[in-house]
């Protein structure tokens, strides 16, 4: 069994749609949620689905390695980013070769970096008058949204469209493929 931890800041939408996806799978489960906000909706999101949680602090995550501690004692093999806000450390990069991704709301390299996440990103593209967006799944490295593309999908934005609704548009992107890109990606890292 391979086991997924979820690092998650905020409301947990995507983390809710990848824990159900495996959750009847006889080779991957997602065994813990972490998130760096204790308030985080996708916190309740994961025990009710009878996933462990974990909080972690600022200082814990890049000052010392009780996060690292924790994934081993989770016997995590893989890390899933679904609206963490934070820059990943170094040594979580080389504890995990090619076993971190990261969905980001956009088609990168556009908007993406330091401080573009959510509706950030869905207001910058409706300001450029973009035709198209999507979603990029990537593996994770020292930089923001910068490690290579697994896969990106696309979809239409009009000029009558509001952020909100190319956030929308987005958001079924992201429910439509994460999940299996993840199945996809952690078959290929343990190969």
């Amino acid at each position: 069994m391979k086991r997924i931890a979820i690092f998650a800041s905020g409301t947990g939408t995507n983390a809710e749609q990848v824990i159900r996806y495996f959750e009847h799978n006889a080779k991957i489960s997602v065994t813990l949620v972490v998130s760096n906000k204790s308030s985080a909706p996708v916190l309740e999101k994961a025990k009710a689905l009878g996933v462990k949680t974990l909080i972690i602090n600022r200082k814990g995550f890049y000052k010392t390695k009780t996060t690292s501690k924790a994934l081993q004692e989770h016997q995590i093999d893989f890390i899933v980013l679904a609206g963490f806000l934070w820059l990943v450390p170094s040594y979580l990069i080389e504890q995990f070769p090619k076993s971190i991704v990261n969905i980001h709301p956009s088609l990168l390299p556009k908007y993406g970096g330091k401080g573009m996440y959510g509706m950030k990103v869905h207001e910058k593209v409706k300001e450029a008058e973009e035709e198209e967006t999507g979603i990029s799944i990537h593996y994770v490295n020292e930089k923001y949204d910068e490690g290579s593309i697994i896969f990106q999908a696309k979809c239409n934005v009009t000029k009558s469209d509001t952020a909100l609704e190319i956030a929308q548009k987005v958001r079924r992107l992201e429910h439509q493929y994460f999940a299996k890109i993840i199945e996809d990606s952690l078959l290929d890292a343990i190969k």
